[in-house]
């Protein structure tokens, strides 16, 4: 028997992440010191009153199959969260909650794109992105989001990257892997083109909690009713309240969208899982301190950390004020250090070094690295130490 797989899994790309993860991980399983700063999600553990919510819901006997969208109680905690922060107004029939945002994500573009329908993406970018939008038929349009533009695109770029094919533009504030954040002003000229070229705006705010310096965090679908009606606004409680492994995301917004999520979803997850649903509904209700408490140790990594990091030779960074990523420019330290690209330089920090850093390719930045700070400060300054020795000593700074 031959067997041919599916057209649409063959054209996605590997995930460098992966990769670097699974070396990681065997040369752990082999004694090594590795120092891994490649997570995506928070070191805390999910907060206790949450814990409690999860396992009381189990215990009382709420295991069984829940409304495929989620939760009435779960929607009414997601529109309060939205009232008080964002002073924004839902109904239940326009919000969506999921098996974690990235699944969210998927069944947004499922519904949304036909096949050659464009989706502009700014890199750097999430590393899904552009593969959940190839696996819906669609086509990804990159714009550059400059370095010394703190990796923001500007209306001009976003006017002119638009076609008669463009179905939406998504929004990362702040980013993963920058951590970046758009200004209010910056959103109002890009919503701006958005609503006179008639695109929809799909705005990842997985992050919002994480905000550093003081910044403020803004969502363009508070800026006006019209952008309201043309975002939908795409969070979940993975990175705010340590909740990664739960996966529990949600959508708000068109509901005509929302109800096409939803009948999508019915047949391909039935619901999201029932006590992840008890555990969010507990993590939007209950008291907020840990969030606030999980904010403030990695704004002080990010502070110490920072200055240590962009004193490495070759190493510049754009400093972020968002999420728990750095992403310096490296390709002065791998040019310094004998390696031609910065994926070869990455390679030899892992396997030298032993620090595990995420080559920026998978993010469309072949100039740049991700760290992440979710990790220990101790552990953080090791790594850096590694790194700077390691860059020092191939190049003889």
């Amino acid at each position: 028997m031959v067997l041919e797989l599916a057209n649409r899994v063959l054209s996605l790309t590997p995930s460098t992440t992966l990769a670097i993860t699974a070396k990681a991980k065997e040369l752990k399983a082999k004694g090594e010191d590795v120092i891994g700063l490649g997570a995506g999600e928070p070191d805390f553990n999910t907060p206790q009153h949450i814990l409690d919510a999860a396992a009381k819901s189990m215990n009382e006997g709420y295991t069984k199959y829940t409304p495929s969208a989620g939760l009435p109680a779960l929607k009414e905690a997601i529109i309060k969260k939205f009232e008080a922060d964002q002073h924004l107004t839902y109904t239940p029939g326009q919000i969506i909650v999921g098996n974690g945002a990235k699944h969210i994500l998927y069944t947004l573009f499922q519904v949304l794109l036909n096949d050659g329908d464009e989706v502009i993406i700014p890199t750097p970018y999430w590393v899904s992105y552009p593969e959940q939008v190839k696996l819906a038929g669609g086509v990804p349009i990159h714009i550059e989001g400059q370095e010394q533009n703190q990796f923001k695109i500007t209306p001009e770029q976003l006017a002119e990257a638009i076609s008669d094919k463009t179905k939406a533009v998504i929004i990362n504030s702040p980013s993963n892997p920058t951590g970046i954040l758009y200004t209010q002003e910056e959103l109002e000229k890009l919503g701006k083109v958005c609503l006179e070229k008639d695109v929809l705006i799909v705005s990842d705010e997985i992050y919002e909690k994480l905000i550093y310096g003081g910044a403020k965090h803004v969502s363009i679908a508070q800026l006006s009713p019209e952008l309201n009606e043309q975002t939908i606004i795409v969070n979940g409680v993975s990175k705010s309240h340590s909740m990664t492994g739960w996966r529990i995301g949600y959508a708000a917004g068109n509901e005509k969208i929302i109800k096409a999520m939803t009948n999508l979803a019915s047949h391909s997850t039935s619901n999201p899982t029932t006590t992840a649903q008890y555990a969010a509904i507990a993590a939007y209700n209950g008291p907020q301190e840990p969030v606030e408490v999980m904010r403030k140790a990695f704004e002080e990594r990010l502070e110490i950390i920072f200055d240590k990091l962009i004193s490495i030779p070759g190493f510049t960074c754009v400093k972020p004020q968002g999420a728990f990523y750095l992403f310096p420019n490296v390709k002065d330290a791998a040019k310094m250090t004998g390696f031609n690209t910065v994926d070869d330089f990455a390679s030899a920090l892992l396997e030298d070094a032993k620090v595990a850093v995420i080559p920026g390719s998978g993010f469309g930045a072949p100039n740049n690295i991700r760290l992440s700070y979710a990790t220990s400060l101790d552990q953080l300054e090791k790594a850096v130490s590694r790194m700077k020795e390691f860059v020092e000593s191939k190049s003889n700074v």
